[in-house]
């Protein structure tokens, strides 16, 4: 009778850990390769549309299924140094969007600086009829800006015209419709502002 063997979870972890340790080795030289030295890693293959411009500043970081569009010639996707990007985000871009340096995007969030119609700021004609299938409505859209040393929580959804502004935290799962001022922590649906950073008592202090 032939005794089994039985895989120990020792076992295990070894090979998930060579197998974590070779996929990272191939996606930074492949990074190396396809984004240049500035960039540190882009963990899996990427789904990028670059039909203006798209620039990575030093030491950028990002995780799986990274989905980056910019979607006119005009438009740009503008990241600053040692911004780290967590996994399944979608950035897209008809205007500008600016990441500044230092900052931290966590898994799942959306930045994009755009809408399928107008709803509001617009009368009669100009505003989108509901009869009208989404993707045919046009376009509209404003620059988005995250300010140094910001921190997006998992799940943040960031929408047009907005400027997340240094230093500010957006808790998880945030909606931000209005730009947040700096040094701030702003948490919800839409996303509101619950604690500023006091500089004279180094505290963050509720509003």
């Amino acid at each position: 009778m032939k005794s089994a063997y039985i895989q120990s979870p020792k076992d295990k972890n070894i090979r998930t850990s060579f197998t974590i340790t070779i996929r990272n080795i191939f996606f930074f030289l492949w990074s190396k390769v396809f984004f240049g030295k500035k960039v540190r890693i882009i963990k899996g293959f990427p789904r990028i549309i670059n039909k203006g411009r798209l620039t990575f500043g030093d030491k950028f970081t990002a995780g799986l299924d990274l989905r980056l569009e910019v979607l006119k010639s005009e438009a740009a996707v503008l990241i600053g140094d040692n911004v780290k990007i967590n996994d399944y985000c979608h950035i897209g871009a008809i205007t500008t969007i600016s990441i500044f340096d230092n900052c931290l995007i966590g898994s799942r969030v959306t930045i994009v600086d755009h809408e399928h119609g107008v709803y509001v700021d617009a009368v009669g004609s100009n505003l989108s009829h509901p009869d009208t299938p989404p993707d045919s409505r046009e376009l509209k859209g404003s620059p988005i800006t995250i300010e140094s040393n910001s921190w997006l929580g998992e799940g943040v959804v960031v929408l047009s015209g907005v400027t997340i502004g240094e230093g500010s935290i957006i808790g998880a799962n945030a909606v931000v419709t209005h730009s947040i001022p700096k040094y701030s922590i702003a948490v919800g649906v839409p996303a509101k502002v619950i604690k500023k950073f006091n500089f004279t008592s180094n505290t963050w202090e509720k509003t």
